[in-house]
């Protein structure tokens, strides 16, 4: 606020951007007074021009801190001089707590009669990497003329993870039911691989008895259709919880007690149709009805000798990897406590197949079919889709690093943003103290802007524990990059279980270009903090981890920049396939930019200016690379994440030499897919035409050469890329299993006299 008293310029009532042409509203309550005027609950109204601090807000909502401080709006960030990629900024309010306030976690939204506005507090400094930055707080007003302000308690509802508190409690929608009991699992690693799925020579669809035919022993009251977000509290529903599963009729009776109301859980339906076979039906994605894929959930009362069979009948997806051999998971809590067993992958008979048509104006849904016996009696066991990773096991992760000394010094944990039902966007910023800040690059990374595909978190989690370790090359990239990561972008979408979508109830990964902050915050304050680093220095590098149901391996998408950066863009993918060539797949890689993907987060970073713009994609399934045939592990996505920093090293290597091979590689692969000559111009060809005729031959290696990594140089008319150039192959479970290759990689070369001090 200016000594006039007078808002400061691009603050004031008639700046563009501002919310009734003022400040920003915070998301949540953007989101809220949007919906809540939709029907009618009360009338939003514009500030008057030309007023100074005191007038009057604009009835709404209004925030309050657990002491009940009232705060405001934020500013937008990408706005000049916004506030950095920590918590929003909040204006104070004058006046006392008021019971119809917006009070604090676990409470639930009501309203305020319209208050008078304070000057906004000006933005808070960023906090050194050293340490991790303070929980915000609030302010409260002091009656003088100066406006001298005293700093109150934190807020809970923003608070930042800490070791010596247990993490803030998700926030669900209220129409969400959730059980009291937490739910957490071991880390395991299983000792053998474990294969796909082996073929029984019949692949015609089960017989299995309609659900009308059935007993319904568990269902969830559905969202009403039309329905969309509103409020949120911790503990979702309020009240007593209702029992959807059927009661036991005594000892003897062997019926399964399924549960999925818990974080990240997903069944709406389970109905016997025999003594041993369930048909359930998954709940699709919150306000929306669609996306059905994402599937987690208990069953208690088990028996240990019979063959069970399971029927998911409500799948969208009309390919998927269980039809290439994928398998569920399967944990069971008394294996766990005994034996340090966690997930692991169960099923035989394993069936992915097209379901009757319901109804005559529905397309038919996809059905999964599997088998399976039980270890125990009496055992408390949980299926899912793929390995689980919550909010809360962030959230504890997170909390572990600031506990850590070492890791505070060169990693700090900040709020980018809240979610629309209050659940903190965590962003990341790890760099050194030591070298010259403003002359390093930034590497962004992101994961979880999809819900359910959980092995982008895995993989994220092993980058930062690579990355954060006293290893030399973690040092050195720290001394090198400041890394902006932000790893779980739809905490929202996690919490509940949804499969792909926000509780904006659409695709976040598809509104980049168009994100409102109101609508997809988490989308909106990443892009808004990119444009601020881009801002201030260069962007090497930007990857976004997803899950891919229908193609085995790993992979990524890329941007085709046309024939100037053609080679160049195609150069990490490739790096990557050499220092992974048991998992990733450079043949299986795209770079054309599709219409329909013009909202993605890597084509909107690389339209603005982010070269090297990726889309990273770990299937649900395994690998078929180096002689395996087996699914992923917990280690296999942890490792990814120490293989991207080791290609980050080998792509920003000072000495050109990995860079130059990889070149000639990628244009001799080219090349020879395309049929021309050497030393002809890339100018003539278009993306389509590129990716069509590639695409024709994946699955064929270049050359018989076979994998050449980047530590062992392949003669100068080489074009034999990597040994992953075989993509996925055929289906796995015509192959013999294997044991995986060896995951050592030998020590980087180059960086000649490299210094692993971070001062």
């Amino acid at each position: 606020m200016g000594p006039s008293g007078h808002p400061p310029a691009g603050l004031g009532e008639g700046a563009p951007g501002g919310f009734g042409a003022g400040l920003v509203p915070e998301p949540y309550d953007s989101f809220m007074r949007s919906h809540l005027r939709f029907y009618g609950y009360f009338r939003g109204e514009r500030w008057p021009q030309g007023r100074g601090p005191s007038s009057p807000r604009p009835l709404g909502l209004q925030r309050c801190s657990p002491q009940g401080q009232k705060t405001g709006g934020q500013k937008s960030p990408a706005s000049p001089g916004g506030p950095s990629e920590q918590h929003p900024t909040n204006t104070p309010s004058t006046g006392s707590a008021h019971p119809g306030s917006l009070r604090g976690p676990g409470q639930e939204l009501s309203w305020l009669p319209p208050l008078s506005r304070s000057p906004p507090v000006p933005p808070a400094p960023l906090a050194a990497p050293g340490a991790l930055e303070p929980a915000p707080h609030c302010v409260t007003p002091v009656p003088s003329g100066g406006h001298r302000r005293s700093l109150g308690g934190p807020r809970d509802l923003f608070a930042l993870p800490s070791a010596g508190r247990p993490p803030p409690a998700p926030r669900w929608p209220v129409e969400c039911e959730v059980i009291k009991e937490p739910i957490e699992h071991i880390e395991w690693v299983p000792p053998e691989p474990e294969p796909f799925c082996q073929p029984t020579g019949h692949e015609w669809p089960p017989a299995t008895l309609s659900e009308e035919q059935g007993t319904v022993v568990y269902h969830l009251s559905p969202v009403p259709p039309g329905s969309c977000f509103t409020r949120a509290r911790v503990g979702g529903a309020p009240g007593p919880l209702s029992s959807p599963a059927a009661p036991l009729e005594g000892p003897q009776d062997t019926t399964l007690l399924f549960e999925s109301r818990f974080e990240s859980g997903n069944l709406q339906k389970a109905v016997k149709v025999g003594p041993y076979e369930y048909v359930l039906r998954l709940r699709p994605d919150l306000y929306t009805a669609k996306h059905t894929q994402w599937f987690y959930f208990r069953v208690q009362n088990t028996r240990k000798d019979p063959l069970y069979r399971f029927t998911i009948a409500n799948l969208a997806k009309p390919k998927s990897l269980y039809g290439e051999g994928l398998r569920p998971l399967l944990y069971s809590q008394r294996d766990a406590q005994s034996r340090g067993v966690g997930w692991r992958r169960v099923g035989t008979h394993v069936r992915y197949y097209r379901g009757a048509e319901e109804e005559e104006d529905e397309p038919a849904a996809f059905r999964l079919s599997w088998t399976v016996r039980f270890p125990h009696d009496g055992d408390t066991c949980f299926f899912a889709h793929s390995y689980p990773y919550t909010y809360s096991d962030l959230q504890r992760y997170l909390a572990g690093l600031a506990g850590d000394p070492a890791c505070s010094r060169y990693c700090a944990v900040r709020a980018l943003c809240r979610s629309l039902a209050g659940n903190t966007v965590y962003l990341l910023t790890i760099t050194s103290p030591a070298g010259t800040g403003a002359a390093k690059r930034a590497v962004v990374l992101s994961a979880r802007a999809h819900p359910g595909e959980s092995g982008g978190s895995w993989a994220m989690r092993g980058f930062l524990d690579f990355l954060l370790s006293p290893h030399p090359d973690a040092r050195l990239l720290r001394r090198l990059f400041v890394f902006k990561v932000v790893p779980m972008l739809n905490p929202d979408g996690v919490v509940v279980g949804n499969s792909r979508c926000s509780l904006a109830g659409r695709d976040p990964n598809r509104a980049y270009g168009t994100a409102l902050p109101g609508s997809f915050p988490g989308v909106w304050h990443l892009r808004a903090m990119v444009e601020r680093v881009l801002a201030e220095r260069e962007v090497v590098l930007y990857c976004d981890f997803h899950g891919h149901s229908r193609k085995n391996n790993i992979f990524m998408y890329g941007c085709d920049g046309g024939a100037g950066l053609r080679l160049l863009q195609r150069v990490f993918p490739l790096m990557l396939s050499k220092n992974a060539p048991d998992k990733f797949s450079f043949p299986s890689c795209k770079f054309k930019v599709q219409k329909s993907k013009a909202g993605t987060g890597r084509v909107v970073m690389w339209r603005m200016g982010i070269s090297n713009s990726y889309t990273m994609e770990v299937a649900f399934g395994g690998s078929t690379l180096g002689g395996r045939n087996s699914h992923f592990t917990l280690e296999d996505l942890k490792s990814l994440g120490y293989h991207l920093c080791d290609t980050l090293l080998d792509f920003c290597d000072p000495h050109p030499a990995k860079l130059q091979q990889c070149l000639s590689e990628v244009d001799a692969l080219l090349r020879q897919q395309l049929g021309r000559e050497p030393g002809s111009r890339w100018s003539d060809v278009s993306t389509s035409e590129l990716e069509s005729r590639y695409g024709l031959n994946r699955g064929h290696p270049p050359s018989p050469g076979g994998q050449q990594g980047l530590r062992r140089f392949s003669p100068p008319h080489s074009t034999s890329g990597s040994d992953s150039s075989v993509s996925d192959g055929p289906p796995a479970h015509l192959h013999g299993t294997a044991r995986p290759v060896s995951h050592q990689v030998p020590p980087l070369l180059g960086w000649e006299g490299r210094s692993t001090g971070e001062g």
